[in-house]
């Protein structure tokens, strides 16, 4: 299963949800301290980050980040042990949900179409069917 991967997505109803962006960049902030830095290393504005951080803040009883408090070293943002617990669990169950679902996408796979392509991952090239005479 070179290329094939299950994705999971958390719905917590219509409008409250946490999939692989929000704990990608939960997994940053705990790295680097900083939703800057974070949404930087993921290719977004620092808006973007911290609208999903807000959105997962506003979700949950608990906060899942704070904002540390600046001095010499300058301001930054910590997971806490909340949202460290947050993404320990999305990834225990994405593992779960991966080890469970491993057999049937291997079958799936199995099945792709391999058209001679060099880049798996581009689109079939258009054949058409002529009849009738020239």
């Amino acid at each position: 299963m070179n290329n094939t991967r299950l994705t999971l997505r958390v719905d917590f109803g219509s409008r409250r949800s946490i999939g692989p962006g929000k704990i990608r960049l939960l997994e940053e902030i705990g790295r680097g301290g900083s939703i800057s830095q974070a949404g930087r290393s993921l290719g977004m504005s620092y808006r973007r980050a911290w609208l999903l951080i807000d959105d997962l803040n506003r979700a949950f009883r608990r906060a899942v980040v704070r904002a540390k408090s600046g001095g010499s070293q300058g301001g930054g943002a910590v997971l806490t042990e909340f949202g460290s617990g947050l993404v320990r669990d999305y990834r225990a169950i994405e593992t779960a949900a991966a080890d469970a679902a491993k057999s049937r996408l291997r079958r799936l796979e199995a099945e792709l179409r391999n058209s001679g392509r060099l880049n798996p991952d581009s689109p079939p090239r258009k054949t058409s069917i002529r009849g009738g005479k020239r």
